[in-house]
């Protein structure tokens, strides 16, 4: 189950350094992921202060 990126999202890019595979871009509101190419380490949500990455 991929991880997904929650409203709590303050746009601040610290998920998508902290991401190893590359996954996560910057959209209008938040910052998003693509299912398809997360690998569930958790890395993202580790890496957020604000704890808006979540597992799906």
């Amino acid at each position: 189950m991929a991880y997904k990126i929650t409203d709590e999202c303050i746009k601040c890019g610290s998920c998508a350094d902290g991401c190893p595979v590359g996954c996560i871009s910057e959209a209008e509101d938040k910052y998003v992921i693509n299912a398809d190419e997360c690998i569930e380490c958790g890395a993202c949500a580790d890496a957020c202060p604000v704890g808006a990455p979540v597992k799906e």
